[in-house]
């Protein structure tokens, strides 16, 4: 989120409570034709990796949505952290078993465990 610069996107994609499936599509269309217009910076949004950094919000917010949509489930997302892998030309800091803490302990979250969040690594972050 906070590589969006625009503070409506950012409202609109951290308000838990009014998220949705149909404005999570909305947003993704709004990206889609500024992309295609090349308006992306005049209508705030990010202009470093711009394709990756909004999927990667809408679907995080996408969390919130199916979270609230099935409560007896533990549906939470995960930055593993800066892992040195071929996605980033193995430049990155941490080793696949350091990155995959947070998504396992994730996994094996008891019944009743969180749920909804955004985990920095293992550490329940802001979004």
């Amino acid at each position: 989120m906070q590589r969006i610069p625009s503070e409506s996107t950012r409202n609109e994609l951290g308000s838990a409570e009014t998220l949705s499936e149909e404005k999570l599509d909305a947003v993704a269309k709004r990206f889609l034709h500024d992309f295609k217009e090349n308006a992306l910076e005049a209508n705030g949004w990010s202009t470093m990796l711009p394709a990756y950094s909004i999927s990667k919000a809408i679907v995080n917010a996408y969390t919130r949505v199916l979270a609230r949509k099935y409560p007896e489930m533990c549906i939470n997302c995960v930055h593993p952290g800066y892992v040195d892998t071929d996605l980033n030309w193995h430049t990155g800091t941490m080793t696949v078993k350091e990155g995959a803490r947070g998504p396992v302990m994730c996994a094996l979250l008891p019944r009743g465990g969180s749920t909804g969040c955004y985990f920095d690594q293992t550490q329940v972050a802001d979004f």
